[in-house]
């Protein structure tokens, strides 16, 4: 928590103190000044001095909360500051992380760890440029004073202050662990929760919601049971202060009591004590607050760090192209006896992959579920770095060249179809951010997707919801391939983004795509023989191996095992030939 703490400035630091400095001696005058007044004032009938005397702690009282008010301000200011800092960095790591390492800590966590956990040292940070400084100083002055008070009165210090640590120390302990627990139950709750909302469907589908209801109940309770205890545990601070400090207080009228009977202490000092008395109590308690918060902090500070030191497996070359224009290159993709393995994993999920393509060229990948498509597609967009082999883009090692310079060149369609919220016009000009209306329509066109979008209020400026949900799956495919061909680039990647189409539009795409994308190699992966059969060459997959290679009349011919199978699960026997 120390290496995130030191993000806070000096500056805010020192006013901090400053204010705290000045609204503690301001405070600490006060229970003197009563004093004063009770002895010199209210003693002797001198209502000048009365009054005198309450103007300057009148004075005092104002200054306080200005001091107070100030303090506050620099305190809270600056630890929002330190959070909007924080939930930046993290954003800017996730974005630049590999894909091994966001799945090593899993979304969910991601996003506890911007919010919950950046909250959670955001308060800390807070109390401690308040508390951290103020109880101390506050318990010092207080200390000083009420000895200045009456040394022999001091001395109940010696037994109230140890029983109230002792007490501190057994809640504390009994707390904290409970504490520790509470942010890995929050992630657990947002994974329950997220993958609630996300598969909705499928649950609904396999009528599920019970089981996904108990599940959420089971952690919600399990969350619920911790927070209790940990709470009721904290509970008890304010009890065991009230209960330590008016005992105090009763040992110190007894004895102050005896005292002012004898002569040997002035009322006034008696009640100044007991302010006193209070105040040194009251900056245990306002510790002891910090010390409930500090190990949830901790824990906070940890998770964070760990996200912030994280480094990315894929890691920037030194090469660039000669060229930012890349119209000028000669669109290659070469992958050169590819072999990827997942971390840990005992053996490879893609063996021994091996092509040559160039511009006007399309590759075909097809296989099963599982068989290594979409890692191939990983690979070509270097999300993924090839455990042996080399993968090459336009000639150049793709290890040897930066991360932008890579994905400036390639358009990349997920399976899953991405929109942004925003109309259709800003979600297109993500792939080009000044491309032109004409540009916009003639990728809308080659996509299929022009004719709806012409339909829509609005066209261009249709209103796109969270994830493209105002849309129906086949138009988010098509938006999203818009997007892709709006990005002029050397190499297009389509990773089964046809599957939501119906097979005249897969088809009207795919001619299209081979009409007016000829300067650029394009990448096809899919599942159906009808999406990949155009194609100059297909590569089969079957649990990562090729097990095919070449155009779907040399596959036929070959009468290759594994394709034949594909073709015949979804034509009638010669009918795809």
């Amino acid at each position: 928590m120390l290496k995130l703490a030191k993000r806070i400035s000096k500056k805010a630091v020192f006013g901090s103190i400053l204010f705290i400095v000045i609204q503690v001696f301001a405070e600490l005058n006060l229970p003197n000044m009563t004093s004063n007044i009770i002895n010199y004032g209210i003693a002797t009938g001198d209502f000048n001095y009365i009054w005198r005397t309450g103007a300057i702690m009148l004075g005092l009282t104002v200054i306080t909360i200005l001091a107070a008010i100030a303090g506050v301000y620099i305190s809270a200011s600056e630890s929002q500051k330190v959070g909007r800092a924080l939930r930046s960095d993290i954003f800017e790591k996730v974005m630049y992380l590999s894909k091994d390492k966001i799945d090593e800590v899993g979304q969910a966590s991601l996003i506890t760890r911007s919010t919950n956990d950046v909250e959670q040292l955001q308060f800390v940070f807070m109390m401690m440029l308040r508390m951290l400084t103020f109880a101390p100083i506050m318990g010092i002055g207080a200390a000083t004073l009420s000895y200045v008070q009456s040394p022999r009165l001091a001395r109940i210090f010696f037994i109230s202050v140890p029983v109230l640590i002792v007490f501190l120390v057994i809640i504390m302990s009994a707390a904290v662990p409970r504490f520790k627990k509470i942010q890995k139950m929050t992630d657990r709750l947002n994974l329950i929760f997220r993958e609630g909302l996300t598969g909705v469907r499928v649950i609904r589908a396999f009528n599920k919601s019970d089981y996904e209801e108990k599940r959420f109940k089971g952690a919600n309770f399990d969350f619920m049971r911790n927070n209790i205890i940990a709470m009721s545990i904290t509970s008890l601070l304010m009890p065991v202060m009230i209960l330590v400090l008016s005992s105090t207080n009763i040992a110190i009228v007894l004895i102050g009591g005896e005292y002012i009977a004898v002569g040997d202490m002035p009322v006034g000092n008696l009640v100044a004590f007991i302010s006193y008395s209070s105040m040194l109590l009251f900056s245990f308690m306002m510790l002891s607050f910090m010390l409930t918060m500090i190990p949830q902090a901790q824990v906070s500070a940890k998770r964070i760090n760990e996200v912030l030191a994280m480094e990315s497996t894929i890691t920037d070359g030194s090469k660039t192209f000669p060229t930012t224009d890349f119209t000028d290159e000669s669109a290659r993709l070469t992958f050169d006896d590819v072999t990827y393995k997942f971390h840990d994993a005992e053996k490879p999920v893609l063996c021994d992959v091996s092509f040559d393509m160039q511009a006007g060229e399309t590759l075909a990948i097809i296989g099963g579920t599982g068989s290594g498509k979409s890692t191939m597609a990983n690979l070509i967009m270097r999300l993924y770095d090839a455990t042996t082999g080399s993968v090459f883009l336009n000639g150049e090692n793709v290890k040897d060249l930066k991360q932008y310079d890579i994905r400036e060149r390639i358009s990349y369609v997920p399976q899953k179809a991405n929109l942004f919220t925003g109309t259709i016009r800003t979600n297109m000009l993500d792939g080009k951010p000044d491309a032109t209306d004409e540009e916009i329509w003639e990728a809308l066109e080659i996509a299929q997707a022009k004719d709806f979008v012409e339909k829509l209020d609005g066209g261009l400026e249709y209103q796109v919801e969270q994830g493209g949900s105002n849309f129906s799956g086949g138009q988010r495919q098509r938006l999203s391939i818009a997007r892709a061909i709006v990005k002029k680039s050397a190499v297009y990647v389509f990773d089964d983004s046809f599957s939501a189409l119906d097979f005249k539009t897969d088809a009207a795409l795919r001619y299209a795509l081979k009409e007016k994308i000829t300067d650029a190699v394009v990448v096809i992966i899919a599942q159906r023989i009808s999406s990949v059969m155009t194609a100059d060459e297909i590569i089969v997959l079957d649990s990562g191996r090729v097990v095919g290679q070449g155009s779907h009349e040399e596959l036929v011919e070959e009468n290759n095992e594994t394709y034949m199978e594909i073709m015949n699960s979804q034509f009638r026997e010669g009918e795809g030939q």
